[in-house]
């Protein structure tokens, strides 16, 4: 840990960084899972799932981003190698072989879903360590991640 003025217990500091770690390295997942969807993405529906897919990407990484500050804000040192990735995302590996706007769509709900789900899961966490500031980081990051998740089920459930 980096010697800092923060007031919160090195402790407790030391808990949420690697609490952290894990959404951190899953938020630059799904942002680049949704950007092989952006660019492999085939249809009749194209364009709207093209640009659909960049901005939930470019969510993504914004998040990853506040994360990663928030790390740093700690005294803790962010790791957002593809080595690191690799070993801490929680979301299932992207799907190769798929153009369908359907199956792209279907493969980034689920992932969207997850990582809603693990933003929630360290909320409590944050929150019994302490440190209300990265609670609530979590939660906008879930309701932020619910609603992209909202705008992909809806073209899911068009089609059904």
């Amino acid at each position: 840990m980096h010697k800092t003025r923060n007031d919160i217990p090195e402790a407790a500091r030391r808990t949420v960084t690697e609490l952290l770690a894990v959404p951190l390295a899953s938020a630059i997942d799904l942002g680049l899972q949704a950007k092989q969807a952006h660019w492999n993405v085939k249809g009749a529906n194209f364009i709207a799932l093209h640009e659909l897919f960049d901005t939930i990407a470019g969510i993504a990484h914004a998040k990853a981003d506040a994360l990663a500050e928030r790390i740093a804000a700690l005294g803790g040192a962010p790791q957002g190698t593809v080595q690191a990735i690799s070993m801490r995302s929680r979301l299932a590996g992207y799907p190769d072989a798929i153009s369908a706007g359907s199956a792209h769509l279907a493969a980034l709900a689920d992932a969207l879903a997850a990582f809603a789900r693990l933003a929630r899961g360290g909320i409590d966490v944050a929150d019994a360590a302490g440190d209300a500031v990265t609670a609530d980081l979590l939660t906008e990051i879930a309701g932020d991640i619910d609603q992209q998740l909202w705008f992909v089920e809806a073209h899911l459930q068009s089609a059904a």
